[in-house]
């Protein structure tokens, strides 16, 4: 079975960067639409970022809009999520996720695979 790994996180202080890594098993998943998700301390999980496969498609939330980047490398089976200015309500366990089916995917059961979560924390 499929597995995502996320890496990259930590701790930076507000305007600072960071840049998430999503490295999946096979390259079953260049088939896939990946997603980053993020869920704060006593908050739902929310979409941050989607991407389809070939990057023909992206979607941001309007609380990370350029600011974030989502892009996917398929050769190397990996999801990278920039983030930039990042601000201390950005604190959160960021996870990728896999969906096989190409549109939608605004919610946490549309997607078949997670990753065990990373840690970022913005610090004012």
């Amino acid at each position: 079975q499929g597995q995502l790994v996320e890496s990259g996180g930590g701790s930076v202080q507000a305007g600072g960067s960071l840049r998430l890594s999503c490295a999946a098993s096979d390259n079953t998943f260049s088939s896939y639409t990946m997603g980053w998700f993020r869920q704060a301390p006593g908050k739902e999980r929310e979409l941050v970022a989607r991407i389809t496969r070939n990057t023909y498609s992206t979607y941001y939330a309007d609380s990370v809009k350029g600011r974030f980047t989502i892009s996917r490398d398929n050769a190397k089976n990996t999801v990278y999520l920039q983030m930039n200015s990042l601000k201390p309500e950005d604190t959160a366990v960021y996870y990728c996720a896999a969906r096989r089916i190409l549109w939608g995917g605004g919610r946490p059961t549309d997607y078949d695979y997670w990753g065990q979560g990373t840690q970022v924390t913005v610090s004012s």
